[in-house]
């Protein structure tokens, strides 16, 4: 279920270090003297994503920002082994860090980082929540994967975003890939239609793959202008 991706030395950010849990999470930071009290947006990545490609881009995209762009129990550098219970717990801490230390604190999760994403903003004031290639559980994605084996039932990890879609009250965006051959189209509007009470904007991409995605220039300017409009 997990594909832990291996540790790379960054020289284009700053690693900030986390002790959780008697763990070590490994987290690059993108700050500038601008930006170092100011908002901060926590990035929480698909699996086997090698999360530091996003650096260069999102130094360029979000000026204003601070960003912290997490790697996982096991993933580039952090100690552990990845489970569902380790990871929102992780999130939660690494929020509330982040948050004692800039004025507002926004998320971006992509693909398994989407039910990360969904259950922080549940359990903490998220102003801006990106959901990129998100799904409705995991367990039903996998279920559509093997549609004729019972593996929702075997799967012991379900990062089921709709549970926690009804605690969520921000505002969202939801980035799509038309034919994604991972994500289950019908299970991002399962998701969709679960955070329809809060103000939710979609956007479509046809010609790019669940991984490629974020090469899109028109994905990196919609991403961009969500967060960098004023409320």
């Amino acid at each position: 279920m997990y594909f832990p991706t291996p540790e790379v030395d960054q020289v284009n950010a700053e690693p900030w270090w986390l002790e959780t849990d008697q763990q070590r999470l490994k987290i690059w930071r993108i700050t500038s003297h601008e930006s170092a009290t100011g908002p901060a947006i926590i990035y929480f990545g698909g699996n086997a994503e090698a999360v530091e490609n996003n650096i260069q881009d999102y130094r360029r995209m979000f000026p204003g920002y601070t960003i912290y762009i997490t790697n996982y129990r096991g993933y580039g550098g952090s100690s552990g082994q990845p489970t569902e219970q380790a990871l929102f717990s992780d999130a939660i801490t690494i929020f509330d860090n982040v948050k004692q230390q800039h004025s507002s604190v926004d998320i971006i999760g992509r693909s398994l980082g989407s039910g990360v994403a969904c259950y922080v903003a549940a359990q903490r004031e998220v102003q801006k929540l990106a959901l990129i290639t998100p799904y409705d559980s995991i367990k039903n994605v996998a279920q559509s994967a093997y549609p004729t084996f019972p593996v929702k039932w075997l799967l012991k990890d379900h990062f089921d975003s709709v549970s926690y879609s009804p605690a969520i009250s921000s505002d969202i965006l939801i980035l799509i890939v038309s034919s994604d051959q991972v994500v289950p189209n019908s299970g991002t509007e399962h998701l969709i239609q679960a955070l329809s009470h809060n103000p939710v904007q979609v956007e479509r991409y046809s010609n790019v793959t669940h991984a490629g995605v974020s090469d899109s220039m028109e994905y990196q300017k919609k991403l961009s202008g969500f967060f960098n409009k004023s409320s």
